[in-house]
């Protein structure tokens, strides 16, 4: 039987090397009967991230729905792909535990590759004992003088040349002097290299393939290596390591899992995945590749994300701008936002980038009904009614006349109410509320000639006077006004937010896009968005954000004289505000509480803005420094563009010769315009040759679209 059939909807390219024997499937099925297994195999070597988000969904959820297999029917095994101990961690084995929870994902057991490590040694003993295996001493660079050799002569091939003419065989690399060593020496071998005789790099045990296959990722895949490091697991029980591409497929075997989803980049690893399962003579599960999520403005290459951390650009992994699990939930995005999400954008194999725009929608549907309202102003300007209309300023020292009540959300009645006091004498505007002009009419904010409503008093504000620092002219301070309560008051073009005196001071860190370009380019850190954060220290919230906070859990550790706010695991949205005009708020990690006053130092990040716009500042009332910051970003965006029209007129062999980002950083190319050789005339990593051919077939791609947009 093969492993896809046509109406299978996660049929993918079919293999020889996946049919399972009838035995081998009949075991297979009377295991599992009516169950169907997936799994979700994260390697602990940083922090989960969005993209693995879309994977969990599609393995916990998606692919059953998919599959229309019932509920009660469906099981996804939690595994740690763990093959590889110099770069993992335990912070990130428990990262990932605690990021699968958070997310709502229940797996039905939590495994580790590296607790199979002596059943994979005995596999690889069965493989040398089959002649399918062999010990190499070749070092990186001759084995990619071998994969060189074969590509070429595969190349030939396909192309319908003779092999031995472009690319004659070299006996000392193919087949070289390690392929025919005898079962007896390979096992010989191998054992010594468990048993620490070499030294690392010494030797590699390798999988005997194909070398005249058209698939690079069957020649002789290495499946043990030497490594003296501990494990971050199980200790230092092994000083050799198998491979993943060695190990994970028999992991698959062993966990009976049905289907083996992971993404695109990973098709070309059908041929090995399936090939060590046939030579086993073990059960193959379904392969199906789907695209990895692209997501715009941001980058989730777990190389980029370690940099950005390591290189100080960010606090750490839970940073609100990283594109991590942790750094979603410190931003206060939930695990249903983030699982909503993730269904929209659903699972296939076309490659698009996803705008972030729909991820922020999607948090404001889930955050605009279920977060508590308060107001807030991140530069506050102090504000002393001098003039009353319609009022007096005794007739705001009766409570009942200036307290008002605030629902805590005006769609959920069941969150509430909080009462809120306004003080005429004193009560805090935000900066941006104001400007000196109307902007020809485009900035409905205060401005000395054009009044605006004061929400839930119900009255007009009128600019009397306004007083600046005397030690810096620029910088005003605050705002003499006339409160307007009559019954015939002009009605005001909006109505802004307003804090009380009692305000509550705290810090806000406003969050933006990480880049300022929307696809990240080779020179990424150079495209890294300054106004990516951006901090208020001495902002001001209205004094009901108190009664979450002392509801919320801080710990019981000091730290000068101040105790943390522990975090919230619930993936509730207790400590969310909707900042009246402004965004969607939470309550930040840095949050701190007096341990003698019990006084509170709180920090929100914000989650996402309104859909609304927060009001244009005048034109006058910007500042040069926000100015240039500006323009600055124009000019990146323009020349992003230009460089991107350039690049659509280059030739996909002439990609890494004629495009900017690129000249200068080759010397030589193979026959498809591949770069061979970097600047100083060092040969390219297979792997970075690799990441070349998926940008210049990713440029192919773009030439098709613009091809079929001007109709050619």
């Amino acid at each position: 039987m093969s492993t896809t059939t046509n109406n299978d909807p996660l049929a993918a390219r079919e293999l020889t090397w996946a049919i399972n024997p009838e035995e081998i499937l009949a075991e297979h099925t009377k295991i599992n009967g009516p169950i169907v297994r997936t799994r979700f195999p994260p390697e602990p070597n940083g922090y989960l991230h969005i993209g693995h988000a879309k994977s969990m969904n599609m393995n916990f959820k998606l692919a059953f729905e998919k599959l229309g297999v019932e509920p009660a029917n469906r099981r996804t095994i939690f595994r740690y792909d763990d093959t590889n101990p110099e770069a993992e961690s335990a912070e990130y084995i428990a990262s990932l535990e605690r990021d699968v929870r958070w997310m709502g994902w229940e797996p039905e057991r939590t495994t580790y590759s590296s607790e199979l490590f002596q059943q994979l040694f005995d596999y690889a003993i069965v493989l040398i004992k089959k002649g399918l295996a062999y010990v190499c001493d070749f070092d990186k660079a001759t084995v990619e003088k071998q994969r060189d050799l074969a590509s070429r002569r595969a190349q030939a091939r396909n192309s319908g040349k003779d092999p031995d003419e472009v690319a004659p065989l070299d006996p000392a690399l193919i087949p070289g002097p390690n392929r025919n060593r005898s079962v007896a020496e390979n096992l010989d071998l191998f054992h010594k290299m468990a048993k620490g005789f070499f030294k690392e790099g010494q030797y590699t045990l390798r999988m005997k393939m194909d070398l005249d296959h058209s698939n690079p990722n069957m020649y002789d895949l290495m499946a043990y290596r030497i490594k003296y490091v501990p494990h971050p697991h199980i200790g230092d029980v092994w000083c050799i390591y198998p491979t993943y591409d060695f190990t994970h497929s028999i992991c698959d075997s062993l966990e009976h899992i049905d289907y083996s989803i992971c993404t695109l980049e990973f098709e070309t690893r059908r041929e090995p995945y399936f090939w060590v399962l046939w030579a086993l003579d073990l059960y193959r599960p379904k392969v199906y590749e789907m695209s990895r999520l692209n997501l715009a403005y941001t980058v989730l290459s777990k190389r980029r994300l370690l940099k950005l951390v390591n290189n100080g650009y960010m606090r750490g992994w839970d940073d609100c701008r990283m594109p991590t699990i942790s750094g979603l939930r410190r931003r206060g995005y939930t695990p249903d936002i983030i699982n909503t999400f993730c269904t929209g954008i659903g699972a296939t194999r076309a490659m698009n980038v996803v705008e972030v725009e729909k991820l922020s929608s999607v948090a404001r549907v889930e955050l605009g009904a279920k977060s508590r309202r308060c107001l807030s102003a991140l530069t506050p300007v102090k504000v002393k009614i001098v003039e009353y209309v319609g009022c007096t300023a005794e007739s705001f020292d009766d409570d009942a006349n200036c307290t008002y009540e605030v629902q805590n959300s005006p769609t959920d009645e069941t969150l509430g109410c909080h009462m809120l006091k306004f003080t005429p004498k004193c009560f805090y505007v935000d900066l941006s509320d104001f400007g000196m002009d109307n902007d020809g009419g485009n900035f409905y904010g205060l401005t000395p000639d054009q009044h605006v409503g004061l929400k839930y008093v119900g009255a007009n504000l009128h600019v009397s006077k306004l007083i600046h620092d005397k030690s810096s002219p620029e910088k005003l301070v605050e705002i003499e006004a006339k409160l307007d309560l009559s019954e015939g008051k002009p009605k005001p073009k909006s109505h802004i937010s307003w804090c009380p005196s009692d305000s509550v001071k705290c810090e806000v860190r406003v969050y933006n896009n990480l880049f300022v370009v929307p696809e990240p380019s080779e020179k990424w850190e150079e495209e890294l968005n300054p106004q990516s954060e951006i901090v208020y220290p001495n902002a001001l919230v209205d004094p009901s954000v108190l009664e979450v906070a002392k509801k919320i859990e801080f710990s019981s550790e000091e730290t000068g004289g101040k105790t943390k706010v522990t975090e919230d695991m619930s993936g509730g949205t207790d400590r969310h505000f909707q900042f009246e005009r402004l965004g969607y708020f939470i309550i930040d990690l840095d949050s701190a509480r007096d341990a003698k006053s019990g006084a509170y130092k709180l920090v929100f990040n914000r989650t996402v803005n309104l859909r609304e716009d927060i009001p244009v500042k005048a034109k006058s009332a910007t500042s040069a420094k926000d100015k240039e910051k500006l323009e600055a970003r124009k000019v990146a965006q323009a020349k992003q563009l230009a460089a991107k029209e350039a690049r659509l007129k280059i030739s996909p062999e002439n990609l890494f010769k004629e495009a900017d980002e690129y000249k200068g950083l080759y010397s030589a190319f193979d026959g498809d315009g591949i770069p061979t050789h970097d600047a100083a005339g060092e040969k390219l990593t297979k792997s970075a040759m690799k990441n070349l051919k998926k940008e210049q077939a990713k440029h192919v791609k773009q030439l098709k679209v613009k091809a079929m947009k001007e109709g050619k």
